[in-house]
């Protein structure tokens, strides 16, 4: 250890560090995570279509309340393999806001297109809408949220 010099130190501490931000890129939620959302987008666009508003009022709460419960497990991104499993620091303590932010994001979105698809004279634009958003939650989720990582260094 007394050989190591002032430079191999600090190109040691450097590869480490690269290490850490690697594994932390890695970091993310499970694929089925993001179908399972979708799935429920889906269902709660049909609910506010073809329910009562208050079986789609409950249905949402419930959705949400389902989502927190899950997202806090997942959210921290330590948990994405069996194999691995790294501390909050790594997994970055900005990654629960990103996903937040996103899903109001989505919510604004399946708002705006079910605004225009009603003005349009869909007859049930909310479930288009959130056909169209669960669709784009299901293939583009874990891509979404790569690149909104990447925008606020999250």
């Amino acid at each position: 250890m007394a050989d190591i010099t002032p430079d191999q130190a600090g190109m040691a501490l450097e590869a480490a560090e690269r290490a850490r931000r690697r594994v932390a890129a890695e970091v993310g939620l499970p694929r089925g995570y993001w179908w399972a959302m979708a799935a429920g987008w889906l269902l709660l666009g049909v609910l506010g279509s073809l329910a009562s508003p208050w079986v789609a009022a409950a249905a949402t709460l419930a959705f949400g309340m389902g989502h927190a419960t899950l997202a806090s497990r997942l959210l921290g991104g330590r948990r994405r393999t069996d194999q691995v499993q790294v501390s909050r620091t790594v997994a970055g303590r900005r990654l629960p806001l990103v996903v937040v932010g996103m899903l109001l994001g989505l919510v604004a979105a399946t708002v705006a297109a079910a605004l225009v698809l009603d003005a349009d004279g869909a007859e049930h634009a909310g479930i288009a809408a959130g056909a169209l958003v669960a669709v784009v939650i299901g293939f583009g989720g874990p891509e979404m949220l790569r690149v909104l990582r990447r925008w606020v260094r999250a």
